[in-house]
C-alpha cells in the first residue's frame, strides 16, 4: 500500500563547506508549508552516508514531508563529539533554508537511524549543549537546534549497555565501531541519552516516536522499551512501536515489506500530527 501522494524533487545542496559536508533534499512539489526532518543516517558512527535511508526518506517526501538527508563527519574523520555538532549544524541550516524548499522553520524536526538515532537524540536532548551546538552557533548565531518531534529507528540510545553487550558476546563489528568513535568509557556515558534522562539533566524533550524491531541483535533487547519509559518519566511524550521478528534496520533491508509500510505510514502520520499549525 502506497501512501504517495505528491511527486518528489531530490537535490544535492551543501550545508557546510569546511569540510564538505552535502544534505540530499527530498522536496515534494505542492503547495506547503510542508514539515521537514534533518535524516541522519546509521552505520556504527563511521560508515555510510546521505543515501543510506532512500527508500524511506522518498516515501515521507511521497507523504509531503520534506527531508534533507545529511553526510556528517564518520569517526575515521573525527571521533565524538564532531559528528553531533555537525547534526546540530545540520539542523539551524534546514530552519534557515526551510522557506526556500517549501518548509517552516518551526516545523523543523528530526529522524535517525541505529547510531544515527543516537546522534540524533543527543541533540533532541540537549540542542544547546557547548559541545554539540558550537559549530551551529559560529554559523547561524540567530537560528536554535530545537526539533519539533523526533523519530528514532532502532536508536542506540544506550551506548554504554551496547558496548557491555558487545564485549559479553564478543561482537568484533560493534566493539570496532565503539573503539572508533569513542575516545573514552566516560565519555560514552557523558554522551548516552539513557543515562542523561537517568542523571536528570536539564533536556529538551520533543515528541517521539520510537521504531523498533523485536529480533534486533544490535541492541540490548530492552534498549528501546528502557529508553521510552525514562523519556516518558522525565516528563516526555513517547511512543514505541514494536515490530515482531523485525530486524535490525527492518526498512531500510526490505521497504516493501509489510513491516517497512506499516512503518513508514506510522512514521508519517506521527510527523504530520506533531507539525499542525
Amino acid at each position: 500500500m502506497s501512501i504517495a501522494e505528491f511527486p518528489v524533487d531530490v537535490v544535492d545542496v551543501e550545508y557546510q563547506q569546511t569540510p564538505a559536508l552535502l544534505p540530499r533534499v527530498y522536496r515534494p512539489k505542492g503547495s506547503g508549508p510542508f514539515p521537514c526532518i534533518v535524516d541522519v543516517h546509521g552505520g556504527g558512527w563511521g560508515a555510510g552516508d546521505r543515501l543510506n535511508n532512500a527508500p524511506l526518506n522518498s516515501a515521507l517526501a511521497g507523504a509531503g514531508i520534506i527531508v534533507a538527508a545529511i553526510d556528517f563527519r564518520l569517526s575515521s574523520a573525527a571521533k565524538y563529539p564532531a559528528s553531533v555538532s555537525d547534526v546540530n549544524l545540520a539542523v539551524r541550516w534546514l530552519k534557515s533554508r526551510a522557506h526556500d524548499f517549501g518548509g517552516r522553520p518551526d516545523l523543523v524536526g528530526g529522524l535517525g537511524t541505529s547510531s544515527g538515532g543516537h546522534q540524533l537524540l543527543l541533540n533532541a536532548l540537549q540542542p544547546d549543549d557547548r559541545q554539540y551546538s558550537s559549530l551551529g552557533r559560529q554559523h547561524y548565531p540567530n537560528v536554535d537546534a530545537r526539533l519539533r518531534f523526533a523519530v528514532a529507528c532502532w536508536p542506540v540510545a544506550d551506548p554504554w549497555a551496547r558496548y557491555q553487550m558487545a564485549l559479553r558476546l564478543q561482537k568484533v563489528s560493534l566493539i570496532n565501531s565503539h573503539h572508533a568513535y569513542w575516545n573514552s568509557d566516560e565519555e560514552m556515558k557523558s554522551g548516552n541519552p539513557q543515562l542523561i534522562l537517568e542523571r536528570g539533566e536539564q533536556t529538551d524533550l520533543p515528541p517521539l516516536l520510537i521504531m523498533q524491531g523485536t529480533a534486533d541483535d544490535n541492541l540490548t533487547p530492552d534498549m528501546a522499551e528502557r529508553f521510552a519509559a525514562q523519556y516518558r518519566s522525565a516528563g516526555g511524550s513517547a511512543e514505541l512501536a514494536m515490530f515482531d521478528g523485525e530486524p535490525h534496520a527492518f526498512i531500510t533491508r526490505d521497504p516493501n515489506s509489510n513491516a517497512s509500510i506499516r512503518a513508514i505510514a506510522m512514521i508519517a502520520e506521527f510527523i504530520k500530527a506533531h507539525s499542525c499549525y
